[in-house]
This record gives C-alpha cells, structure tokens and sequence, in this order.
C-alpha cells in the first residue's frame, strides 16, 4: 500500500514538472495551505472552548472557587505526559522553534507539529493555563506549510516562504484577521521577500480568513463600538500610553525570560510540574481573570461604560463587591500575569505570548485611563479606547512588530477609526522598549546564540552558513618530533603553505609557515639537526566547531589573519577556514537568498 502511495506521488511529480510551473504550483499550495491551517485553528479554538465550559460552567461568581486550585495543575500534567511520552520532542515557544527552523533547518519542521501543539495547547488553556493559542497554532501552520512543501519535494527556498504562508494562514484564520497575518509574517518571521514571494503569503492569509468567516461568521473577534471619536489634542496622552506599554512590554520580557531561567534550572519534569503548578494554581485562584487566555476580560474592558460593569472583572475572587478596589486588582493582575504565563509553560504546559500580550495591554491601557480619570490626572480619556490602544502598544513592545500591533488590533475589533492613535501608541511603545532590549522575546533566544536570522541581510547570509561548509582539509599534517627531512617530504606532498602540526591524539599543537623554514630546507646538513617542534609557532587564533560565522568573522577581523584553524571542543585539529572560501561561498547563498 505504502509502495503504490509512493508510486502515485512520484508520477504526479512527473507530471506537475511537465504541465504546472513552479511559480503557480506554489501559488496552489499557499491555497492549500490557507484552508488546512484555517481547519487547523477552528479545532484548536473549538477544543480550548468546550474543555473550558466544560469544566467552569457551574462556578458560584460571588465566591472564590477552590476548583481553580485543581484545573491548572491537572492541565500541565496532562499536557506534560502528553509531550513527554506520546510527542517526545520539545514544541513550547512556537514561534521561536519557525524562526530556529528559517535559520538552521532550511524551513523543515517536524511533522508532528502539524498535530501535537493543538492537543497540547488545548488541554493547557482549557484547564486554565494562562497562556494563548496563537503561538501553538503558528507552528501548526508553519509545519503544515513546511511538511506540504516536502511531500512535493519543493526546494529549501520554497520551503521558507510556505512556512511563511502557514503563519499568515494561522493568525489570519485564528483571529479573522488576513491583513495581520501578512504583516506578522513579514515584520516577525521573513527575511527578504520580493513581489513574487509576497502572492502566495497574501492568498494563504486571505484563504484563511475566508474559511473563518464562512464557518464562525463575519463579526469580528472582539465587538468594538467607538462611542466617542478620536481628538488632536489627545495626542499627547497617547504617546505617554504608547512610553508606558513599552515599559509594561520591558517588564514582561524580562521578567518571563527571568522566570523561565528558573524553572530551566530544575532538572526534573516533576519539579518543573509541582514548582509551576502551584505557583499558577495560586495565581488563578487569587485573580481568577489569568484563567485561560483572558479574552472574556478583554471583551468586558472594551465593552464596558460603567463602574459596575467593570466591577464584574472581580467576580469568583476575594476581591468581589470591593469596587474601590478595582484599580489595585487590575495592576496586580498585570503585575502577576507574566508569573503565571510563564508557570503555565515552565510547569509542562504548551502555549503562546499573543493573548497574554493582548490582554496586558488592554488592562493597562484601561489602568492609565481609568486612573487618570479617576484622579482628574488629564482632560477625560475614553477607558474603552485606550484599552484598545494599550493592545496594540503592548504588542508591537513585546513582539517588535508595531505594524502587527496597529493592524491585528484594527482587524481583531474593527477599531479602524482609531487607526492614528493606534500607529502612534504602536511606534511609541516600540521605540521605548528598543532603548533596553534589541530583540523581540521571540528572537532573543536564537541571538544570544547567534542562531536569528535577521533583516540585515550581510547578517542573514551569515547566519545562513555554517562553518562545516567552508572547512578545507586538504593540509598536511605534520608532528613535532619530525626532523627537518620529514618536514621537507612533507612540503613536495602539499600544495598549501601552511602545516597543522598535532600530537598523537590529533590536537592541535601549532603551525609551520613554509616561509619560515624557506631559508633552511634546501641545507640537507640541517635535516636530521632540527626538529619541527623548534620550528613551529602558534596559530594566530583558533576556530571552534561551533562558532557562528558572526563569531568565525570577528576572529579574522582580530587576528588580521587570512587562514585560521579549526578544532572541536576537545582541541582536535579538523581543518583551516581560509577568508578567500568564506567570501566564496558568502557570495553563492547571497544569489541563493536573493534569488527571486
């Protein structure tokens, strides 16, 4: 069965080569992809749906519910058992795993994650994790995109950008929201694209979309009426909202990286689980708001026009019929969130940053109005549309991405008349938190270990190459104890003018420069005089198997050599790196990255 499978592919192969062309096969699979990913998020946000209805329906909303205490728990070890003995491979931060997959893996991702994170996320969010869908269903359609790409055996170029489609499809069919799935695409995860590239994103995204709104209707995410229309003379209290989610945005990147460097540090899953179990148990049963992904208390901030509307966000807690306290719950909450996103993931569970990102900038923006209104800080500034904005700020702050923010905001509300304060809070919130952090809480990871391909494009090529690649190991080996006889033999064997010399073991001990000895290897008197050990000398600096090319580069730039070995972490010696080979092949992947 699997042979005839086998069989009908490959004479398909045969005959898309003959009868489609590349470029519109591609444009075919980006359609494919749209509908598959826009299934994909429909399961995902049916699943998290019922699970969670299921377990909270009959909650009293006048008391604490000790339930909170239990769900969590059960829903990271759920999810833990489920990734450690049925996926066994790592599948948390989704949308780190696509960009490790753009810069290290030529856009191949696992198969499983075309599966494996809406079960994961599903279980986690339903049972109250505090986390969101987004992340998990971005590398659902990554994966779908990439796994569909290798089925019809698409090169690693292509690979790429349909890994692409399949985040825009995901965002765009998760949150109705096409335009933003184009942006996020562009802005968080690609690299260079040309026009030919930006179609098959674009029908991906815009595919996705349309089977959302076939199947869930054409109501945007979140119901969003614009009571009082935007004035000039707010400008000014945009931009400190915009300066204050960039310092909300700070503090949660910080902090989650902080947190998770903790739990990293515990070596057990078990610890891992009782440490991030109770820790978010605790959280959810003191702010029962950090259930889940929050989008019912997003809903209530951008609808609500009272006090005793959004009193209600206090329900099932301690802090229920206190309405004075409402201010002091809400900055708790943001205070707190970033503790219990990052249980939910250290703990075991699976899910993303898009929702908690959502949610923090909704709750304050709401604080900054409310507060300033409350106090007669500022002229009256409208709660509910500087909720909205606080979403878009916190989101461009956090992800890096402001046109992702301004748009999926737009999109996910129909708040487009809103749309300058939303660029001005977006591109605010992103130049303040750049002042302290380069990199997205995406891509930091990958930096730190010079694995993130950017929008530099000289530093995407590099990061592109690998240093096994560019390896020669035509040199002659030389040893220490070889007079100057062997040496001389040794030197009508080589066509390099350099000579590792290594112990017995194989390290590397040092160099000989044919230019050195040139002066004593034609005296045959000297040959059984000298030793190579007298000789040799150091090599101007070492290469380790493991550098990035970043690293390889500064090297040569410190050294100011033009040939530098390279040696595994043991001190083997396995080759020389020469410039003129880097610049080489730097020159065949810029054609190959360009290449349209």
């Amino acid at each position: 069965m699997k042979a005839e499978r086998k069989n009908l592919l490959q004479r398909f192969l045969v005959w898309r080569e003959k009868n489609i062309k590349e470029k519109r096969f591609i444009l075919i699979l980006s359609f494919l992809v749209g509908i598959f990913t826009a299934l994909a998020a429909l399961i995902l946000k049916v699943l998290i749906h019922w699970i969670k209805n299921f377990l909270t329906e009959n909650f009293d909303t006048t008391a604490a519910n000790y339930l909170y205490l239990v769900y969590p728990v059960v829903g990271i070890f759920l999810a833990g058992l489920f990734v450690r003995y049925v996926v066994k491979d790592d599948i948390s931060h989704g949308v780190t795993r696509i960009l490790y997959a753009i810069s290290r893996r030529q856009g191949r991702i696992k198969r499983h994650n075309t599966w494996s994170s809406i079960i994961a996320s599903s279980i986690t969010i339903g049972f109250g994790g505090s986390v969101g869908a987004e992340a998990p269903i971005v590398l659902t359609g990554s994966a779908i995109g990439s796994n569909l790409g290798s089925i019809f055996k698409m090169e690693h170029r292509t690979l790429m950008l349909l890994v692409g489609c399949g985040a825009a499809g995901a965002v765009a069919g998760i949150f109705k929201a096409p335009i933003a799935g184009l942006v996020f695409t562009l802005e968080v995860l690609m690299i260079d694209l040309t026009m030919s590239s930006l179609l098959p994103l674009l029908i991906s995204a815009v595919t996705a979309a349309t089977v959302s709104y076939i199947v869930t209707g054409q109501e945007a995410m979140f119901q969003f009426h614009l009571d009082q229309p935007f004035e000039l003379n707010r400008i000014p209290y945009v931009i400190m909202l915009g300066i204050f989610c960039g310092l909300v945005s700070l503090y949660f990147t910080r902090a989650m990286n902080s947190v998770e460097g903790l739990f990293g540090r515990l070596r057990t899953p078990y610890k891992k689980l009782a440490v991030g179990g109770a820790m978010l148990s605790i959280l959810i049963f003191l702010f029962p708001p950090l259930y889940g992904e929050g989008y019912e208390t997003i809903e209530l901030l951008l609808n609500g026009t009272t006090n005793a509307e959004w009193d209600t966000v206090m329900n099932n807690s301690f802090f229920y019929g206190h309405g004075n306290l409402l201010l002091v719950y809400l900055m708790l909450i943001i205070l707190f969130k970033v503790f219990a996103s990052s249980a939910t993931n250290g703990g075991g569970g699976c899910g993303g940053i898009f929702a908690p990102s959502l949610y923090l900038g909704c709750i304050a923006g709401f604080v900054f109005s409310h507060f300033s209104n409350e106090f007669d800080v500022t002229a009256y500034l409208p709660e509910k549309n500087f909720a909205l904005m606080g979403m878009a700020g916190v989101m461009s702050g956090v992800m890096h991405a402001p046109l992702t923010g301004v748009f999926l905001i737009a999109e996910l509300t129909g708040g487009y008349d809103l749309f300058l304060p939303l660029m001005i809070v977006s591109v605010s919130s992103y130049l303040t938190i750049i002042v302290f952090e380069p990199h997205s809480i995406y891509s930091m990871r990958l930096a730190k270990k010079g694995e993130l391909l950017t929008h530099h494009k000289d530093k995407a090529v590099l990061t592109l190459m690998k240093v096994e690649n560019v390896v020669e190991k035509d040199f002659v080996i030389v040893h220490p104890e070889m007079d100057l006889g062997e040496m001389v033999r040794a030197i009508s064997q080589s066509k390099r003018n350099i000579f590792p010399v290594t112990d017995q073991e194989g390290k590397l001990l040092g160099i000989v420069l044919l230019d050195d000895i040139r002066n004593i290897m034609f005296r045959q008197e000297l040959y059984h005089r000298f030793t190579v050990n007298k000789f040799m000398t150091s090599a101007p600096g070492r290469l380790y198997d493991t550098d990035s090319m970043e690293q390889v580069m500064r090297t040569f730039d410190d050294t100011k050599a033009w040939n530098l070995p390279v040696v595994d972490q043991e001190g083997k010696y396995l080759g020389f790196v020469s410039k003129s080979k880097i610049f080489n092949s730097y020159r065949e992947v810029l054609v190959r990255f360009s290449d349209e």
